[in-house]
């Protein structure tokens, strides 16, 4: 498998690839936001590995341009073990996050179980009933009329619709969209879909967000 090390910090990014080369990978490395944005939205990658703080552009705009693109799975390294950047990154799209200084078999447990999910296989387009999900322009319509959606919003509506008439759990999708395990006091599985009702469902006459009592929510068309 194929890694992008996305660090300006040499002595990191070269502790990086030789770890990750020894573990078995094969490792790309960028010193610099321009070259590293560049090889990650133009080459192949398995998984990025993406510093935040970079010369040129730093990782934030690097993890937008990567999500206009492609789905690769992105884990992010900061200096700042700082709540509301990991917040940040993973309403950007990154999976994981890791502050530094982090132990190396830390980041490699993350990469493998990372890696483990397999590859994103995706649809580019999904429709359901009137309603239609652009997947890579992350674009929304129903019914012809595009829905402005947050980026949390689009991640639960795209989950939901990747895998329309399936039961998804609060805790599988707490975890898949907020990457957090599910706690049964937070509600805030329940108010997102709240609000991604009041955007696609609540304008028109047929709902397509239903709610499974006791055990979930599901996208399907009802007749």
């Amino acid at each position: 498998m194929r890694i992008l090390v996305v660090e300006d910090e040499p002595k990191t990014g070269d502790y990086l690839r030789k770890g990750l080369s020894e573990s078995g990978f094969i490792v790309d490395l960028a010193r610099t936001g321009p070259d590293g944005q560049h090889m990650a939205t133009s080459g192949e990658y398995d998984l990025i590995v993406l510093d935040v703080m970079l010369p040129g552009i730093d990782g934030w705009q690097i993890m937008q341009e990567i999500r206009k693109i492609k789905d690769v799975p992105v884990l992010f390294l900061t200096a700042r073990d700082v709540i509301e950047d990991r917040v940040k990154g993973l309403e950007l799209g990154a999976d994981d996050y890791l502050a530094k200084p982090f132990a190396f078999a830390e980041l490699l447990a993350r990469v493998r179980a990372l890696l483990r999910r397999g590859p994103r296989r995706e649809q580019e387009f999904i429709q359901i009933a009137d309603l239609e999900i652009d997947v890579l322009k992350r674009r929304v319509t129903r019914g012809g009329k595009r829905i402005d959606l947050t980026a949390k919003e689009f991640s639960l509506l795209h989950l939901l619709a990747a895998r329309q008439g399936e039961v998804l759990s609060r805790s599988l999708i707490a975890s898949q969209v907020w990457d957090m395990n599910f706690d049964s006091d937070t509600n805030v599985v329940d108010v997102a879909i709240r609000r991604l009702r009041a955007k696609v469902d609540d304008p028109f006459p047929h709902k397509l967000v239903h709610t499974v009592r006791g055990m979930g929510y599901v996208i399907e068309e009802r007749g």
